[in-house]
């Protein structure tokens, strides 16, 4: 990774930052995220929407996002990815802070506000698809749903080889939620890609675990349903 010259008036928004999230810490929502197995080095219990907010009135910056990042605060890394230049980042960037996810939340995050945007994108899905740890795949295929959602001018063909890859990764309980969202965002966008995917629905009802069988039904009920 580029190692950037920081300046002074990067700095100063750091800092400031850091002031605003420390204004709006929530124990209660730290201590209730901490219950449900959400877990940071630091976590202040800011609300995504207070975030949100606060990346609205400051300035995107590649600098200021790995300053961010590095703070290593939940509330800072997930700034981090809102307030990134996406035309900065690189490949290096996007697998070292992927690898570093210690949590969903952190992973959708970054998946939905920075990495889907990058000239990687494709790449590294379907790259981190085949990752070794869990968070690797599932940033992966969160982030390939994402593209399914974002990425209106891309080639269907551009999706076909995650199918593949999501045929194997469907037989891992803990990744069948993401699964079924990012199969119904590529299942809701063309007739050919909900052809593949109600294939890939049969696939899954055909396995013997009993969770693959189960994602397999919730898919093909939802892209037969009438509405579609």
């Amino acid at each position: 990774m580029l190692f950037l010259l920081d300046k002074p008036e990067i700095e100063k928004e750091f800092q400031q930052l850091l002031r605003q999230i420390t204004m709006h810490k929530n124990g209660d929502v730290a201590a209730s995220m901490k219950r449900q197995g959400i877990t940071y080095r630091k976590n202040w219990g800011v609300s995504i929407v207070e975030l949100r907010n606060l990346s609205r009135i400051s300035n995107k910056s590649h600098l200021l996002a790995l300053k961010l990042w590095n703070k290593q605060w939940r509330e800072s890394m997930i700034l981090a990815t809102m307030l990134d230049n996406p035309e900065e980042v690189t490949e290096e960037q996007m697998d070292f802070w992927t690898k570093s996810f210690e949590c969903h939340e952190i992973a959708e995050q970054a998946s939905a506000n920075l990495w889907v945007y990058t000239k990687y994108a494709f790449i590294k899905a379907l790259e981190w698809c085949r990752g070794k740890k869990h968070l690797v795949r599932f940033t992966g295929i969160h982030l390939l749903g994402r593209l399914a959602i974002i990425q209106k001018d891309a080639l269907d063909e551009m999706f076909e080889p995650f199918f593949e890859e999501l045929a194997i990764l469907g037989r891992d309980s803990r990744l069948n939620s993401v699964i079924y969202r990012t199969v119904i965002a590529l299942g809701t966008r063309s007739p050919m890609l909900k052809d593949l995917s109600v294939e890939l629905a049969k696939l899954y009802m055909t396995e013997f675990q009993h969770n693959t069988v189960k994602l397999g039904e919730s898919i093909m009920r939802e892209l037969t349903d009438e509405y579609l």
